[in-house]
């Protein structure tokens, strides 16, 4: 959406015309109730159809929202309502959560390129209707709960808003203006993300009457492929630890994974012979998945140090991080991942490359020339950590 840079909306249609995710904003329709049979079927709605299309297909092509939607641009404040209306009930009936996740990061950062240029009494009427409580001060800075502040900033990977390194006094988070405005984007994308609950029938409908978008959308977000290697044969995901499967399952549910985490799944599967693509394949779920940074970060991890490759962290790293699970994971859809797993809690086990090789995955190392050496299970032993290496390398996206 065009943003009109330093003009703030003159009343509350011009607010939800240029925000149509905002509670209220359904008053755009002036009161007339559209049914989702309507917005699917009706002719009179096939110019909020066609460019709902098109911002879901922008999205799974490109989650950063770089690409310009001039049709969206045009469209009246109806128009751009009910579009986004069409994408909320197409993506709550699509077979992936992924899909809706990657829709809402793109959705959000397209919001942001407003925010970011508007004055602060807008960044707080919009905080605010969202439910969070932001202040404009005097020195063009905006003040946030704290608590409103770690609702926002936990999911933001970039260490600059870590609360340490923040101005906080007496309950209260104060931040520059654009900072403001990239915490909302988070705002934004956690209300997109949530799909609208749709009954069996209605899904149904949706999905045999989006069919073609819904085929388009699987084209261009295909799900990981495991291969093998020749030199390790088939990887064995089933014997990966805790936290590893953990990782995974994040990633093909389309949520957000921190830095920390991206790099040691990546590492974890170098080491455990999965090939290049498959390591790339790994991350295609995740909300703000790009195919060429991907691919950039994935050889620096496997490609460091003429060709040995960053290890994963150890497990004490990875407990620092909040990435171990070893306590298990209610929320796992498969009931093996639930329950406490007592391998990792072994004196002797201090790294996840030892946990999968006890458990009878083959892994990959390196001697000092560079050549791979293939460690067999019957060559681990209890205590020696495999790869035990430390870094501050950044993970893929």
């Amino acid at each position: 959406m065009a943003a009109r840079h330093g003009s703030a909306p003159r009343d509350e249609r011009s607010l939800f015309a240029e925000y149509t995710f905002l509670p209220g904003a359904e008053s755009l329709l002036g009161g007339e109730p559209v049914s989702i049979r309507s917005l699917l079927e009706d002719p009179a709605y096939e110019r909020a159809r066609s460019i709902g299309r098109a911002r879901v297909l922008a999205a799974a092509d490109d989650p950063r929202a770089t690409q310009n939607l001039a049709e969206l641009d045009a469209a009246g404040p109806e128009v751009r309502y009910l579009s986004l209306l069409f994408d909320q009930i197409v993506l709550a009936a699509a077979p992936s959560a992924a899909v809706l996740r990657r829709w809402a990061v793109a959705e959000a950062k397209r919001s942001h390129s407003r925010l970011s240029t508007v004055p602060s009494d807008e960044l707080v009427d919009v905080a605010q209707r969202l439910g969070f409580t932001m202040e404009a001060r005097p020195d063009d800075r905006v003040a946030l709960r704290l608590v409103d502040y770690l609702r926002l900033a936990v999911p933001i990977r970039e260490g600059d808003y870590r609360l340490a390194r923040q101005d906080v006094g007496n309950g209260w988070v104060v931040v520059a203006r654009y900072r403001a405005a990239r915490l909302l984007q988070e705002a934004v994308r956690g209300r997109l993300s949530v799909p609208v609950p749709l009954a069996d029938d209605v899904r149904a409908l949706v999905r045999d009457r989006e069919a073609e978008l819904l085929d388009a959308i699987a084209r261009r977000m295909p799900a990981p492929v495991a291969r093998g290697t020749a030199s390790t044969g088939a990887i064995r995901p089933t014997l990966f630890p805790p936290c590893i499967r953990k990782m995974q399952r994040s990633l093909e549910a389309g949520e957000n994974l921190s830095h920390s985490g991206r790099f040691a799944l990546a590492a974890f599967l170098h080491r455990a012979g999965a090939d290049f693509e498959t390591i790339v394949d790994a991350y295609r779920g995740a909300p703000d998945f790009d195919e060429s940074v991907t691919r950039y970060q994935v050889e620096h991890i496997t490609h460091h140090d003429g060709g040995v490759g960053y290890g994963p962290p150890e497990c004490d790293t990875l407990r620092s991080h909040g990435l171990c699970v070893r306590d298990g994971d209610p929320s796992a859809p498969l009931p093996a991942d639930r329950p406490r797993d007592p391998l990792c809690f072994e004196e002797w086990l201090r790294h996840p490359l030892q946990y999968y090789r006890t458990k009878g995955g083959k892994v990959i190392e390196r001697d000092g020339a560079g050549d791979r050496v293939d460690l067999s299970p019957s060559g681990a032993t209890p205590g020696t950590s495999a790869a035990p290496a430390r870094t501050r390398s950044t993970g893929p996206r």
